[in-house]
């Protein structure tokens, strides 16, 4: 769970975080992994997100998608900002397993999700990436069906596990090792709380851009257990979901500032590096229903200014999911002996201390 910062006495925004500081919180979530560390070349996985336990075909989520820089082989986001829904789990694993991956969730979609009364003959799989092959042996393509069974089958509303897990298994930030991250915040509107919860795949940057509240820590560790190696060029895949009843365009509007939580950490999005964001709501639920003409739903004003507060949720939590990869991954040896250093935790909190900045 994402307690980790908070433990190392960093606090990220001025927001509070949800009851377990993950895309948990954000009450029918849930997330599984499976985890493939296997030799001296195998470091990958798939990370499987659900928005409800419910058939997620004939109750579709209201969604929105955003390409920052569209290097990368994403599945299924022209139908989300088409429509304005998904209907199946999202799906994350590296560049070279799409294909494979988009063809298992779909043979795991149709029995679970068909009914008597209404064959699927159409269906648009969720499915994004990062390349893993600093360290795992991508052109091996391991991520097999049952993997990606294994991830949507052990889905849980528990905090999410971070780090080396799932997707995360492989991939880098900074030049150091990262993996998946999550946080969340809680936003009170009218009387009620809800919740902006996100999960993040951060697989980019090089060592001297990263910044931690504000200070430029990577300068600071420019050479601190540093491989030859160009790190720049590389991708983050974010999953913004939340409870607050919003439109696709609000969503879309939602998942543009994650780009301002990016950036808090130093990226800057280069040249060949792939930045998706997917946002979704579990209120107002879409029933698959050809026969109705009209439906009726509720959601956030477009003329009051309290949108406002969903953004600054979403950028801090963004923002938090991001460093939170990074200090709960830990030092990976893979293919050809390519290795990833953790980051060094005391060493980031001596300099943050050392710089005056209160963070605590």
């Amino acid at each position: 769970m994402s307690r980790l910062l908070e433990k190392h006495g960093i606090q990220v925004g001025r927001m509070t975080p949800g009851a377990t500081n993950s895309i948990t919180d954000v009450d029918g979530v849930m997330v599984g992994h499976t985890t493939l560390i296997e030799g001296e070349n195998v470091r990958t996985g798939a990370t499987a997100i659900v928005p409800h336990s419910g058939n997620l075909f004939h109750e579709k989520v209201k969604a929105g998608a955003l390409t920052i820089n569209g290097f990368g082989k994403a599945v299924g986001l022209p139908q989300i900002n088409e429509f304005g829904m998904i209907e199946t789990p999202i799906l994350l694993t590296n560049t070279l397993n799409v294909g494979k991956v988009s063809d298992a969730l779909i043979s795991w979609v149709l029995p679970h999700y068909q009914r008597p009364d209404c064959s699927i003959t159409s269906l648009n799989p969720i499915v994004a990436e990062c390349n893993d092959s600093y360290l795992n042996d991508i052109q091996g393509r391991h991520v097999e069906k049952e993997h990606v069974f294994h991830a949507l089958d052990t889905v849980s509303a528990d905090p999410v596990a971070e780090g080396v897990v799932g997707a995360g298994t492989g991939v880098s930030a900074f030049e150091f090792k990262s993996g998946i991250g999550s946080a969340s915040r809680i936003v009170r509107l009218d009387g009620e709380n809800y919740t902006v919860g996100v999960l993040s795949l951060p697989n980019f940057g090089r060592r001297e851009e990263l910044v931690i509240k504000g200070v430029p820590i990577g300068r600071e560790l420019r050479d601190y257990e540093r491989e030859p190696h160009d790190g720049e060029e590389g991708s983050i895949v974010i999953v913004i979901a939340t409870d607050l009843p919003l439109s696709h365009r609000q969503l879309v509007r939602i998942a543009k500032r994650a780009s301002f939580g990016i950036a808090r950490t130093g990226g800057i999005c280069h040249n060949g590096s792939g930045e998706f964001v997917i946002s979704f709501t579990t209120a107002n639920k879409v029933p698959h229903d050809p026969k109705r003409i009209f439906l009726e739903e509720r959601r956030l004003n477009d003329a009051h200014s309290v949108i406002n507060a969903v953004f600054q949720a979403t950028i801090e939590a963004v923002e938090e999911s991001i460093l939170s990869a990074l200090f709960s991954a830990e030092t990976m040896v893979g293919i050809d002996g390519h290795r990833r250093g953790a980051l060094p935790i005391p060493e980031v909190l001596s300099f943050l201390k050392a710089s005056g900045h209160s963070y605590s």
